[in-house]
């Protein structure tokens, strides 16, 4: 399957739901664009962050470090400027936040602003 997405030209990404373990993108990480860790279980907005995803982000980082690869890792799930900074620290490049910016008590600007914040945080920026 990722040969043919490749050959239609597109990039290709994984999501891994909370309980599949890190080591099963081992087999495909070098093959991938993108993984994309879910930090809550799939399916509806406005889910608590599940920190206990944070070794799973950790040890992904660490190989595609390891094997000097070019994926982005990318963290969804109750993402806010508190468990942003934790999910760049181990390791995230990109984040997805829904609710707390469009539910914002202060709004929407003002989330996005605490969130921009975490950017500071990856290699080679300050």
């Amino acid at each position: 399957m990722i040969e043919a997405v490749r050959e239609r030209g597109c990039s290709v990404g994984v999501t891994m739901k909370p309980g599949t373990p890190a080591d099963d993108i081992l087999s495909i990480i070098d093959k991938v664009d993108l993984v994309l860790v879910m930090t809550v279980e799939p399916g509806f907005g406005g889910q608590s962050f599940m920190s206990e995803m944070i070794p799973k982000i950790l040890a992904i980082s660490e190989v595609i470090r390891r094997m000097s690869l070019n994926v982005h890792l990318e963290v969804d799930g109750g993402i806010d400027e508190f468990t942003a900074p934790k999910v760049v620290q181990a390791g995230a490049n990109m984040l997805v936040a829904g609710t707390s910016v469009f539910k914002a008590k202060d709004g929407a600007a003002a989330a996005i602003e605490k969130l921009h914040a975490t950017q500071k945080l990856l290699p080679g920026k300050k």
